[in-house]
């Protein structure tokens, strides 16, 4: 019953006699195989009765244990539930092994609430064929020589017999003032189920199969196949026979009687446990009612217990089934850590950690969730991970994507705009052929974007760095060697200067070339050595899995950023020195604003991609390039481009050359 209804937290009340110490030990026993604990085990001594009960209250009130189990002897029951009662103890679940006292033997109302609703077991009340209609059909007339039947039809009718007409019963000559007098003419199908139960044979049925047993044991005993079971192969004398004798023969019967039920004894002598759970409820007037709710039989194979939970009546509001635990159950999601110290019942609900699972109710561990799931928000399950990269179909590659072909639009338009005024004094005297190369890199440095976008593939993961570094460093270098011809010219205007010699093409194209040189043989021997590689990241996040691109080699990642980042620290120092040449239109103000405008982009970039993860970490690398991609387009080309579009009066060699002769030397 305590595993059926679940209950972990049971308290036991035992009397001291061989019933109770022996019944209750052997109950612990049973209860801590289960994994159940016992809140509390006490005994009911002989003596000192008071002090004993007073501390058993306290006990009661104290625990936490709805269940309480009765080993205790029918006298003892009555005057501990009338101490419960005083005390007010209610709500409880009183479980009795021994027959439950009816209602009029506890006697005081204050109880009835108390023992309201109990359980207990009872001998198994079987079927005795006849048996029923016997019983109804007793008649004190019919059995004149029983003794016993004139008094039981006084008292279950509540009348007197009179010595009038019946010289049979002559006890009392006094006149009955006021009483009932028995007629004979009773019925005792009128009488209540309390008063006459004809429906449940307890005892009765019990002492009829031992009878029963006995006999099969005697015609055995009778028969006594030859040779005997005794000493020498001998039988039993039958004028003389040792009720030892008779054993041997009663321990091995094994008959059905007459209800159709088998009889027979275990190696330990006990016949097939078989008893009625019963539910009692009593009522204000002192009446009884009894519900066979359940069966316990040791001969059914699924471990002998039958229990029909709707039909109990349990002592408390909701009429629900009450819980009996030392602590709360653990639901689902949550394991149990016991308690230091205390039984094993006792325990705290600890939630499971990430990408851990219970989704069993009082477990003991959380189980851990495969690689490719996670565990939802309540920890009861695993859930596939999704995957995740920064992709086309989702708003933030959808941007980025829109951004770069914009981008590259953009660039594509200015590269247009300088080729078809080529022939106008502005584009001629700003390095016309250094800036077609420049806008040609910066056009392919936009859409080097997209390879970070999409699912990434080992060819991607390559191309994604190093296209990236090889057109940057060409910007760069192209930058750069705009602004050593502004230095070469500038310095050329003096008198028997020597550096009039590198004016011209040469110094710009090789600055070009070896610039865009390095960068590339660093990215080579990356890709030869330790190229980058996608892979699968399954412990950034524990609810997606992320494909990304390993750098392979980390070292090289930085070497070609920290190439780029020298490239541009010698453009804008080279510009920043030459940003006062006396010059009308000094080009080298604008590359020292625009290289400002790169390293703030990259000094930026570089703790927020160090402090993301997963797709925002391309992501910001994506809007780096872009940003100081379209910042060198801006600071460079569209002043030049206002001039050529808006103010065409001023592309022209006298207002560009001024007082200068820079510019002179430029045409």
């Amino acid at each position: 019953m305590m595993n059926y209804f679940g209950w972990k937290w049971i308290g036991i009340i035992a009397s001291s006699d061989d019933y109770g110490e022996m019944g209750s030990f052997n109950l612990k026993k049973e209860i801590l195989k289960t994994g159940a604990c016992i809140a509390f085990f006490e005994t009911i001594p002989k003596n000192n009765y008071k002090n004993k009960v007073a501390y058993l209250i306290d006990v009661i009130k104290v625990s936490s244990a709805n269940v309480i189990v009765l080993y205790v002897t029918t006298a003892r029951i009555l005057a501990l539930m009338d101490d419960i009662a005083m005390a007010n103890i209610s709500g409880k679940v009183w479980i009795t092994t021994t027959n439950w006292p009816s209602a009029q033997e506890f006697g005081k109302k204050q109880v009835l609430k108390t023992i309201n609703k109990t359980l207990g077991f009872e001998l198994y009340s079987g079927i005795i064929p006849g048996f029923k209609d016997f019983l109804l059909n007793l008649h004190p007339f019919r059995y004149l020589d029983d003794i016993y039947i004139k008094e039981f039809w006084q008292k279950a009718f509540g009348c007197k017999w009179s010595n009038q007409n019946s010289a049979l019963w002559m006890k009392d000559t006094d006149s009955f003032n006021g009483t009932i007098h028995c007629t004979g003419e009773e019925m005792l199908q009128d009488l209540h189920k309390s008063v006459y139960d004809v429906t449940n044979f307890k005892m009765s049925y019990t002492s009829y199969n031992a009878v029963y047993a006995i006999a099969y044991a005697f015609q055995t005993m009778t028969v006594c196949d030859t040779p005997g079971p005794f000493t020498n192969g001998t039988c039993v004398d039958m004028n003389n026979f040792q009720p030892w004798q008779l054993l041997h023969y009663l321990k091995t019967v094994h008959f059905k009687n007459t209800g159709g039920e088998q009889i027979f004894f275990d190696a330990n002598g006990d016949p097939p446990a078989s008893y009625d759970i019963i539910n009692s409820l009593v009522y204000e007037d002192f009446t009884n009612k009894y519900i066979n709710v359940g069966s316990v039989s040791s001969l059914t194979s699924h471990g002998g217990i039958t229990i029909d939970k709707t039909a109990i009546f349990w002592n408390n509001e909701n009429n629900e089934i009450p819980l009996s635990l030392c602590s709360e159950t653990c639901s689902p999601g949550y394991r149990r850590s016991l308690r230091r110290g205390q039984p094993i019942c006792c325990a705290d609900c600890i939630p499971c950690s990430i990408k851990e699972i219970a989704n069993e109710t009082d477990t003991n561990d959380c189980w851990k969730c495969s690689s490719e799931y996670w565990s939802n928000e309540n920890h009861d399950r695993c859930i596939l991970r999704t995957t995740d990269f920064l992709s086309y179909e989702e708003p933030l590659g959808i941007t980025l994507t829109t951004i770069s072909v914009s981008f590259t639009f953009v660039t594509g338009s200015l590269l247009c705009i300088f080729i078809k005024f080529r022939t106008t004094a502005i584009v001629k005297a700003n390095n016309q052929k250094i800036s077609y190369i420049l806008l040609i890199s910066l056009m392919l440095c936009f859409p080097c974007c997209l390879i970070f976008i999409g699912y990434p593939i080992r060819l991607t993961c390559m191309l994604r760095q190093t296209a990236f570094g090889v057109i940057f460093s060409i910007c760069i270098s192209a930058i750069l060697a705009k602004t050593v011809t502004v230095v070469i010219a500038f310095r050329s205007t003096k008198p028997n200067s020597k550096m009039k010699k590198w004016l011209g093409p040469v110094i710009p194209y090789c600055t070009i070339t070896a610039g865009s040189l390095v960068q590339l043989t660093i990215c080579s021997l990356w890709l030869i050595v330790s190229p980058p590689f996608q892979t699968v990241n399954k412990e950034s996040y524990h609810e997606k899995i992320v494909i990304e691109c390993d750098e392979g080699s980390r070292s090289a990642f930085w070497c070609m950023l920290g190439y780029l980042a020298l490239l541009a620290s010698i453009s804008f120092i080279v510009a920043f020195l030459a940003r006062k040449l006396p010059d009308a239109f000094n080009e080298a103000r604008f590359i020292t604003f625009s290289m400002l405008v790169f390293a703030s982009v990259w000094v930026s970039f570089i703790p927020a991609y160090l402090s993301t993860q997963g797709k925002y970490m391309v992501a910001v690398e994506i809007f780096a390039i872009l940003s100081s991609g379209f910042g060198l387009l801006a600071c460079i080309f569209l002043p030049k481009c206002y001039i050529i579009l808006l103010h065409p009066a001023m592309n022209t060699r006298e207002s560009i050359m001024g007082k200068s002769a820079i510019t002179n030397r430029m045409f």
